[in-house]
């Protein structure tokens, strides 16, 4: 029989998706209260060129980074982290358009997971309206992508980014 354990504390990350990044250092001010500083971001990139997805609300052309921050937290704070960026989001609108969009996410030594407020076959659900999804597990030295991966998230600059998030990842947990 299993029994319930503590559960180790995952490394949080945020994707950035926006036309203009220039709000990003204020939107940090308001992440870095929860989640602590920034310890890796990742390449920036056009995002416009994997999905036209947003293109309707965010226009054209998109660009996206992933941040990961330094405060190690319950995964189960994903659904609160979500809900914050859903905030973030709607204090950079205009027209009831989105300017910027958060996802949120975290992972730990065998898988990246993301949320979402989108449900879907592969989603699990975790409460508040928020979904979840393995987008990598870590399988023979590296993050691996899914069948459902984002094609953003196949690319090798990004899976290098969340291979290094991982290395420093694994130096935390030697300090707890």
């Amino acid at each position: 029989m299993s029994h319930p354990q503590r559960v180790r504390p995952a490394l949080f990350f945020i994707a950035l998706t926006a036309r203009d990044l220039s709000p990003k250092n204020q939107i940090l001010k308001r992440l870095e209260d929860l989640l602590g500083m920034v310890v890796l971001e990742g390449p920036v990139y056009e995002f416009s060129k994997f999905t036209s997805y947003y293109e309707e609300e965010m226009g054209y052309p998109l660009f996206k980074t992933v941040l990961f921050f330094e405060i190690l937290k319950d995964p189960e704070e994903l659904v609160e982290l979500k809900h914050l960026c859903y905030e973030i989001e709607k204090e950079h609108s205009q027209d009831e358009k989105r300017l910027v969009n958060l996802d949120p996410g975290y992972l730990t030594l065998s898988k990246v997971i993301l949320s979402t407020f989108k449900d879907y076959a592969h989603r699990v659900y975790l409460g508040r309206s928020v979904f979840a999804e393995v987008e990598y597990i870590f399988k023979e030295g590296s993050f691996r992508p899914l069948p459902w991966t984002y094609p953003d998230y196949q690319e090798p600059m990004i899976l290098s980014a969340f291979n290094q998030a991982r290395e420093i990842y694994k130096g935390k947990l030697k300090c707890l």
